[in-house]
């Protein structure tokens, strides 16, 4: 008699807006990652942005319409995962506080909450030793920590556990990398001289390490980095951590060029 194959979790992948439009080999990366731990994933269709610039701006209306459809489209799965701190923080606290005086929406999104993980978080404190790291990554990388992935879920040592097991990785960490870049969604769009002067912070802390890579779990901090590291000319390649954890990062990084095909 033969045992019965134990499934794995389902797990809905939550492709979040700037990893479909401009980067979406970190949802490739983050496919590869859950399957090869053992999981069935799927992207539903019907998916749409998780609401957050709305209600951070205050457009509660506009954050429940979206949040109903999130809802509506990962409710089947038994987990949530993203890569993302941002966009998991808002599923996980957010969802709730919007449907507080809503009966019938309340417990439908509690339930979601407590299912969504960010993804690094996901390997490590749900998945443990199934989650397998199989990756070459030759070089020296300094890490970002972004503002909600670690001040909303508590996300510090997850990535950098993982990227440990990267074969040729050495992680060279840099002063203040606790500190904000100055993306902060809409706060670059209201404060921009402010947000500038903390890019460059940020970046002198980059280029101290004399890592030629940065690593981070959130696109739009990393995306503002890898673009003032541009305009500076400076030799420092940016790449979500999930890409080089999945062996997806030998290809051009964040805001360069395409590489040409041979």
């Amino acid at each position: 008699m033969t045992d019965t194959p134990t499934r794995g979790p389902r797990v809905g992948l939550f492709a979040t807006c700037l990893m479909n439009l401009f980067r979406p080999n970190v949802g490739f990366a983050a496919v590869k990652l859950l399957e090869d731990a053992g999981c069935t994933v799927e992207v539903p269709e019907s998916q749409t942005c998780c609401g957050q610039p709305g209600y951070n701006s205050g457009d509660y209306d506009a954050a429940r319409a979206l949040a109903r459809q999130v809802i509506e489209a990962f409710e089947p799965f038994d987990y949530v995962v993203g890569p993302s701190g941002s966009c998991m923080a808002t599923i996980r606290h957010d969802y709730p506080k919007l449907f507080a005086n809503d009966l019938h929406w309340l417990p439908r999104a509690e339930n979601l909450s407590k299912k969504s993980f960010e993804l690094m978080s996901f390997l490590t404190d749900v998945l443990g030793e199934a989650a397998r790291i199989d990756a070459r990554f030759d070089g020296t990388a300094t890490y970002h920590d972004s503002c909600s992935g670690l001040r909303g879920l508590g996300i510090k040592g997850q990535p950098r556990a993982l990227l440990r097991e990267v074969s040729g990785l050495k992680i060279r960490e840099m002063e203040d990398s606790e500190v904000c870049c100055g993306f902060g969604g809409t706060f670059c769009v209201k404060y921009p001289e402010i947000s500038e002067k903390m890019v460059e912070d940020k970046v002198r802390n980059i280029l101290a390490t004399g890592a030629g890579t940065l690593l981070g779990g959130d696109l739009g901090c990393l995306m503002n980095i890898a673009g003032r590291l541009k305009r500076i000319n400076a030799p420092v390649q940016v790449f979500h951590a999930a890409e080089v954890l999945a062996g997806f990062a030998d290809g051009a990084g964040i805001a360069d060029a395409p590489k040409e095909s041979r």
